[in-house]
């Protein structure tokens, strides 16, 4: 009996010793949005929150525009419009000194200029009008992309024959459309981007329905069953002839003897019997 006691003191001893230690810790339960590990990271914490901003960027791709913002942006674009206008009832080249194939080419590329200028701002009142279109939205793109080019032409040719600080400010008007193109250019690759994800999903839609429909009407018609062997009746058409033809006919065949080389059936004469 003594040494079975004893050998449960020494059994239950070191337990009790190590449950009042004062040196070990007890471990921290795991936070339900913190790491796998004992270890609190509680800049790991807020790892839902950005997951949430991230998908509502996605939902909202960035450089999209309300069509409050789109107005505006019209707007400005009408105002830098107007500035040009401006600035081109300013320019005299009559008065310039260039050689008249230069004058010419300079002429047409004012005419070229002109045109340019209603074409952008026939499709910036449509787009101001319609601030949602992604067709109005990317001709008036398109037409802002073809005005530069004709701008800073004409900012190098005042440069050059007339004055250099006049000549800049076409190059600010022709910046400034610049800029304001750029910015449109993401708002048509978000809408852009709308319209791919919408046209995804109609696909993805449709596939899933003709699957269910296929399964839904699987096993429902019956067996084909077996078409019997008949074989074909041909009937030959008759071929109608003309009543003239017929009777020129008749007239041949009379005399066809004669015509294949034997000589005519006279009638017999009867004065020769008697």
């Amino acid at each position: 009996m003594k040494s079975i006691f004893f050998s449960l003191l020494v059994a239950v001893c070191p337990l009790t010793l190590t449950g009042q230690s004062p040196t070990q810790k007890t471990p921290l339960p795991a936070h339900p949005n913190g790491p796998a590990g004992g270890e609190i990271q509680t800049e790991k914490i807020v790892a839902p929150g950005q997951s949430t901003s991230s998908s509502t960027s996605r939902a909202n791709p960035s450089g999209h525009l309300e069509p409050e913002q789109v107005k505006a942006l019209t707007h400005k674009i009408w105002l830098t419009e107007f500035r040009l206008n401006d600035l081109l009832t300013q320019v005299h080249a009559e008065k310039w000194k260039m050689p008249p194939a230069a004058r010419q080419s300079f002429d047409q590329s004012m005419e070229s200029l002109h045109k340019a200028i209603v074409a952008e701002e026939d499709w910036r009142s449509q787009l101001d009008a319609r601030p949602d279109s992604l067709y109005l939205g990317f001709q008036t793109y398109v037409a802002i992309g073809a005005l530069l080019p004709r701008v800073d032409g004409l900012a190098h040719s005042v440069a050059q024959y007339e004055n250099a600080s006049f000549g800049a400010q076409y190059s600010q008007a022709a910046n400034q459309f610049f800029d304001l193109q750029q910015v449109l250019e993401p708002h048509l690759a978000a809408l852009l981007q709308s319209q791919d994800s919408l046209f995804l999903a109609a696909q993805a839609n449709l596939a899933s329905c003709q699957n269910e429909l296929n399964f839904a009407e699987h096993d429902k018609q019956g067996r084909a069953v077996p078409m019997k062997n008949i074989p074909p009746a041909f009937k030959s058409r008759k071929r109608s002839t003309p009543a003239t033809a017929a009777g020129g006919g008749a007239k041949q065949g009379s005399g066809k003897g004669a015509a294949a080389g034997q000589p005519a059936m006279n009638p017999p004469d009867k004065t020769q019997k008697k």
